[in-house]
C-alpha cells in the first residue's frame, strides 16, 4: 500500500510509460515542482515527492537524519516500480536521491533507468562543513542571503523565517550528519547539472560523480547559481525528455 504523504501527483497519467520523481533542496517542498508535469510528454507521469514538515505534511517534524527519508521514500516508491522510473533531485535533493537508489539496490527492486542530480558535490569529494545547522539566527540569515535560494521578501519577513527555519536547518543537519560510505557504482546511467555560477558547488566536485556509475556519465551545466533551475526549468525539462527518450519513444 502507498503511502500517500510521501507523494504528490498534480496530475496522475496511468498510461505513462514511465515515472519521474522529484526531490527539492533543503527547506524546499513538492510545490517547487508544481508546474513542472505540464511540459512534460504524456509518456511521462510527473510525480514530486514530499518530505516531512513541509507542505501537507507541515504538522510533521521534519527528520535529521538521513536514513528515515531514504527508508520511508524506499517504502513508499516500491509500489510505484511496475514500470521504468526516473530520479531527478536538486542539492539535498540529490544526495536523497543518491542514497535511495542504493538503497533499493540493497533491497533488490527495481533501479532507474536514469539519475539525475543537480547542484550537489559527489558525496565521496572531501568537503568543509561550517555546520550551517548550529550557526545563530543572524549567522545563518546570512548564509541564506549568500545562498542565493530564498526570495528576499521571505527574508524580510520575520513571521516567514520563524517557520521555515526550523524546517532548513534540519535538512542541512540532515546534510552534515550524513557519512558516505563506500559501495559499488550504480548500473544506472547518470546525469548531472550545475550553475556556472554556483558559489557553493564547483564543477570538479560534480565532475567526480562520475566515479558513482558504470553506466554512461553526462555532466551539463546552466546559466546561474546554486538555484539555476529557477530560471532553465525549459532547458531542463528538455533534458529529461531527451534522456528519456529511449524508454518514452517520444
Amino acid at each position: 500500500m502507498i503511502d500517500s504523504r510521501w507523494l504528490v501527483r498534480p496530475v496522475p497519467r496511468p498510461g505513462a510509460r514511465v515515472r519521474l520523481f522529484f526531490l527539492p533542496f533543503a527547506g524546499g517542498g513538492a510545490s517547487v515542482f508544481r508546474t513542472w508535469h505540464r511540459d512534460l510528454p504524456e509518456s511521462v507521469e510527473g510525480c514530486a515527492l514530499e518530505l516531512p514538515g513541509r507542505g501537507a505534511r507541515i504538522r510533521e517534524l521534519p527528520s535529521l537524519r538521513l536514513e528515515p527519508l531514504v527508508q520511508g521514500l524506499a517504502d513508499t516508491l516500491e509500489p510505484l516500480l511496475d514500470r521504468p522510473f526516473a530520479l531527478f533531485g536538486h542539492s539535498m535533493g540529490g544526495l536523497i536521491s543518491f542514497e535511495l537508489v542504493r538503497e533499493l539496490r540493497r533491497r533488490h527492486a527495481p533501479l532507474p533507468c536514469h539519475l539525475f542530480i543537480s547542484a550537489f558535490a559527489a558525496p565521496q569529494h572531501s568537503r568543509w562543513s561550517p555546520q550551517v545547522h548550529l550557526m545563530s539566527n543572524e549567522e545563518f540569515l546570512q548564509f541564506l542571503v549568500r545562498l542565493e535560494g530564498t526570495p528576499p521578501e521571505v527574508l524580510a519577513s520575520p513571521g516567514l523565517m520563524d517557520m521555515l527555519m526550523p524546517i532548513i536547518r534540519a535538512d542541512w543537519a540532515v546534510i552534515e550528519s550524513y557519512t558516505y560510505r563506500r559501495e559499488a557504482p550504480l548500473p544506472v546511467p547518470l546525469t548531472v547539472l550545475g550553475g556556472e555560477d554556483d558559489k557553493a558547488v564547483a564543477r570538479v566536485a560534480l565532475e567526480e560523480w562520475a566515479e558513482q556509475t558504470r553506466e554512461s556519465f553526462t555532466l551539463e551545466m546552466f546559466p546561474g547559481g546554486h538555484f539555476f533551475p529557477r530560471t532553465s526549468a525549459e532547458p531542463l525539462l528538455q533534458l529529461f525528455r531527451r534522456g528519456l527518450r529511449p524508454w518514452t519513444g517520444s
